[in-house]
């Protein structure tokens, strides 16, 4: 047997370059490189790997978190058949990443992430940020990231890495388990050499399948449909990652089936189709909403049945609904009760249409449905429609950027009101043009994600939307994408506070208490003095962007055209109004305090418990 004698450092370079991946005939590389930041637990052994293997892209990121966002954000775009390496050194550099982990998990999207460790050798401890333990010598920083990975491993000898690394491509290439796999190296382990087989180096496609669901089912799932009077499609993120929304058309057409669209499924059908009735569960539609609220069968497509998504169980009040789940894990095909149709998404659909190509719901039923989704349209033209006051509003901004994009461009969001009104307002035209990360909804996430999702799709332009909160958390990726060229677009919305989580303050009765970025009162001790003198559009120039200060509508659409010609990220700031969105929001659960000396406490707990009564368990 042929071995190459590499460092541990070098040996997972040279892996990470020999790996690809392919579905449907189409093969392409399944790492686009490494992002990260070197520190002394990690640059004398990945790191020289990298050094001499200069065909890896490296890109040095200014917050490991950030490395992590970028590396999900470009792995979304590509259907999760893609992603990077996320470096870090050991300590605070690891534990930076646990959330972008957790984020990558909780969203099944593909990200590696490879920590520094302690010297496995222990002769010289505690070593610099190193955490001790009096029970064992069997742990380090890295051990935080075991709860928020699919795959975790420690390397302590370097032939360890010949059965580890094949466990860790299984998992990120499996669109079923995929997430965050987190690779433990041992500083000393990292700079150590082995004879490593050279097959282990060789290249590896790894074949993403699309399996089938169980024939019996699948008849079962054509006869509940037949009998339904009611059905409704809820379509997940799953149907865009298996590429099924061509198949999810021609169903809705067919059929009659209305659609409504989760965060991570919008986008599956043109906003303008009849059978789409956009934005469901607490940020849904009137028109979603009341379909759902009476639907008599729900066929689930990659969807896991958020909170957001059912309303916290309220969305369906049917007492004989149903539940049928197409989903490539086994773990959420069987929510709900539901017939499980575990599978690929389309494969699933292409099956379902065959049993039922005869088979059209109720005309009226589909009418309504027509009249809903138009009447809905006809909404959001309203609150595109400039009122002329100032601070203009959040739809009126949502609405000058989403008429000013093209076809094929792409919004995207994390966290703070505008997820939201996003959800309910944008018109969305292609499967990829809305990118929210909704599953941990990360503060932070959105500028970091506008450089992976570029570099995903140089040939789209990208709108990052947020707002001050989420900007001031991690703007600082601003300057990796101009060093790396990579643009893209911000429109910074300032309402000088935290939007969303005051809204919600004010309706569980805590009246905005510590949402508004302002001066301490001396008076009172509390934060209601006069509001903070913070430049944003200063700071983003310090950063290295171009920057635009809209202040009205007019001049907002002007910046958005100069922002697409040029050549280097570019920030537009507007002043937006604290407290103008768009009502009519579902019930979302937040318990509320049971006793308070508040009076507007109080009545959010008598209108709380109201609400509990509306939800179910789903027990078939």
């Amino acid at each position: 047997m042929k071995t190459n004698r590499l460092t541990v450092g070098q040996a997972v370079v040279r892996f990470l370059k020999n790996q690809y991946i392919e579905r449907d005939g189409i093969e392409s590389p399944f790492f686009a490189g490494c992002l990260g930041i070197f520190g002394h637990g990690i640059i004398a052994g990945v790191g020289q790997g990298l050094t001499q293997n200069t065909d890896f892209r490296y890109i040095m990121t200014r917050n490991e978190q950030s490395s992590v966002h970028i590396a999900m954000a470009y792995a979304k775009m590509k259907n999760r058949l893609g992603t990077f390496a996320c470096i870090s050194s050991i300590g605070p550099g690891a534990t930076n990443m646990i959330t972008g982990a957790a984020c990558a998990t909780i969203n099944r999207i593909p990200v590696l992430i490879i920590p520094g460790d302690i010297f496995a050798r222990r002769d010289v401890a505690p070593v610099l940020q190193q955490l001790e333990s009096q029970t064992t010598q069997d742990i380090s920083v890295n051990d935080c990231f075991k709860p928020v990975s699919k795959y975790w491993d420690r390397i302590n000898r370097a032939e360890q890495l010949i059965t580890s690394l094949p466990e860790v491509m299984r998992v990120l290439t499996s669109p079923a388990d995929t997430g965050a796999v987190t690779l433990c190296l041992p500083q000393d382990v990292q700079a150590e050499a082995f004879d490593f087989p050279e097959e282990l180096f060789r290249k590896r496609v790894w074949r993403i399948a699309r399996p089938r669901p169980d024939s019996n089912l699948i008849k079962e799932a054509a006869r509940l449909i037949r009998a339904s009077r009611r059905p409704v499609i809820i379509t997940g993120g799953g149907t865009i990652y298996s590429e099924a929304t061509e198949i999810l058309q021609n169903l809705a057409e067919t059929t009659g089936i209305p659609v409504t669209e989760t965060f991570a499924g919008k986008g599956a059908l043109p906003f303008n189709h009849p059978s789409n009735l956009g934005a469901v569960g607490a940020t849904g539609t009137p028109g979603a909403n009341e379909i759902t609220g009476e639907t008599d069968l729900v066929i689930g497509i990659g969807t896991r049945y958020s909170d957001f998504t059912t309303a916290s169980k309220t969305a369906f009040q049917n007492p004989e609904v149903k539940f049928i789940n197409i989903n490539i894990a086994d773990f959420d095909s069987g929510k709900h009760s539901a017939l499980p149709l575990t599978g690929d998404a389309r494969v699933c659909l292409e099956e379902l249409s065959g049993l039922l190509c005869d088979y059209k719901v109720d005309e009226e039923y589909r009418n309504h449905v027509a009249a809903l989704s138009a009447s809905w349209d006809t909404q959001v033209a309203e609150f595109y429609t400039v009122k002329g006051d100032l601070p203009v509003s959040q739809p009126e901004v949502v609405g000058a950027v989403n008429e000013f994009a093209g076809p094929r461009d792409v919004v995207l969001c994390a966290a703070g009101s505008l997820p939201g009104d996003l959800h309910k307002l944008w018109r969305t035209r292609d499967p990829k043009g809305f990118h929210l990360e909704y599953g941990y909804s990360t503060m932070g996430y959105e500028i970091a994600a506008g450089i992976g999702a570029r570099m995903a799709c140089p040939d789209r332009e990208i709108f990052v939307m947020v707002g001050d909160g989420n900007y001031l958390m991690m703007n600082n990726e601003i300057v990796t994408a101009i060093q790396e060229g990579i643009k893209f677009n911000i429109i910074l919305l300032n309402n000088n506070g935290f939007a969303s989580i005051g809204g919600l303050s004010q309706v569980v009765g805590s009246e905005r208490f510590g949402t508004k970025y302002r001066y301490r009162d001396e008076e009172t001790g509390l934060l209601t003095g006069d509001i903070l003198p913070v430049d944003f559009a200063q700071n983003a120039r310090s950063l290295g962007a171009h920057v635009i200060e809209a202040h009205d509508i007019n001049s907002l659409k002007l910046a958005l055209a100069e922002a697409k010609s040029q050549t280097q990220t570019t920030v537009i700031t507007i002043e937006t109004s604290l407290t103008k969105g768009v009502p009519g929001y579902a019930w979302w659960e937040v318990a509320i305090a049971e006793v308070s000396e508040i009076a507007s406490v109080q009545q959010a707990r008598s209108e709380y418990l109201e609400h509990k009564k509306k939800q179910r368990y789903y027990l078939g």
